[in-house]
């Protein structure tokens, strides 16, 4: 039988029709600003000027989204609360800011005190792994709301930078170099199309093995969501980062351009990696266009960073005495501000 071509709208998540609901509210958030706020809606993290002398807060809200359907469908709930720690970390790291504190909000049909147990477990472990406080958090009850047995998993993060340290992307040339750091998977992004991969049009099970791998499918899609705040800070202390993307929601095309000067391009090569079993096996599966996968998934790379020529060896020397093995993926040229896929 002919398998159908998947893709991300087809699951029922349009990218465009979200870039365009964000790009139709700008002017309208815009106007709510003040004195105190330097950045509009758009990048990684908000800032806002600190109380304290030359400091900037820095902040992000997020989820973990649909991935906590196959927590809800393995019965593990030990590592969302993981996820959304780092993945909030890694988005105001991108300007340099290192967190300060934590705020959650689960939201379920009906409270279960080892669901609630076991997610909170997973936010204080990540919390304390990045120097960050759970500042607090809000539980709503809400039957009706949620499907029974299911919730939601929402954070938010504070962190705070030197203002003459914030790194915005303006610096960035042609001849800088883009490095990436490997995920450990599909972090919290693009499961809505990976479910219907694995579960509608493959019909397997999250306790089937990843086929071509000893993992389960639980194991492939629950990895926890990595953290870059050790790595990273350890290259801010050495070398004059120009610019650096956490590859989330919107993949490379989406996230890259995000800290893009207006006549930079990021040239990606494609064939500087290998690209994990997990994607390789949507991919295939439900015939997503290669094009497409980039755009959804981060493809194994999950954060990127951007230094000028001279400094790629000393930043590849610290990365590489970290537990993430880092990989030249791509160079800066001249032209109007996008992402150009190679390889």
């Amino acid at each position: 039988m002919k398998r159908k071509r998947s893709s991300y709208a087809k699951a029922g998540v349009d990218i465009d029709k979200k870039m365009a609901g964000i790009s139709a509210i700008k002017k309208m958030v815009d106007r709510t600003g003040g004195r105190g706020v330097l950045s509009g809606i758009g990048l990684f993290g908000g800032m806002f000027e600190s109380p304290g002398k030359g400091k900037a807060l820095v902040a992000s809200t997020d989820g973990v989204g649909t991935k906590l359907k196959v927590a809800v469908m393995a019965k593990r709930h030990d590592t969302v609360g993981q996820d959304i720690v780092n993945h909030c970390v890694n988005d105001i790291l991108v300007q340099g800011a290192k967190p300060l504190f934590f705020l959650d909000y689960i939201g379920t049909s009906i409270f279960n005190g080892r669901i609630f147990q076991d997610v909170v477990s997973g936010l204080c472990k990540a919390c304390r792994e990045n120097n960050c406080a759970l500042l607090g958090g809000e539980t709503a009850e809400m039957p009706g709301l949620y499907p029974p047995g299911e919730y939601d998993l929402v954070g938010t993060i504070v962190g705070v930078v030197d203002k003459k340290k914030i790194i915005t992307g303006s610096t960035i040339k042609p001849g800088d170099i883009l490095i990436g750091l490997p995920s450990s998977g599909l972090h919290t992004n693009g499961y809505s199309l990976a479910r219907k991969v694995f579960f509608e049009t493959a019909k397997l099970k999250v306790t089937d093995k990843l086929p071509g791998t000893i993992k389960t499918i639980a194991d492939a899609l629950l990895a926890t969501h990595c953290s870059y705040l050790k790595p990273v800070s350890k290259v801010m202390e050495k070398v004059q980062i120009q610019g650096m993307a956490h590859i989330t929601g919107g993949g490379f095309q989406d996230n890259i351009p995000r800290v893009l000067p207006k006549d930079a391009v990021a040239v990606i090569d494609r064939s500087t990696w290998k690209v994990p079993a997990v994607f390789q096996f949507i991919q295939k599966t439900g015939k997503v266009n290669r094009d497409e996968m980039y755009r959804v998934f981060n493809m194994g790379i999950g954060f990127i960073i951007i230094v000028h020529k001279k400094d790629e060896d000393k930043t590849m020397s610290i990365l590489g005495r970290t537990e993430y093995t880092p990989v030249v993926i791509g160079y800066i040229e001249k032209g109007e501000k996008k992402v150009r896929l190679i390889g």
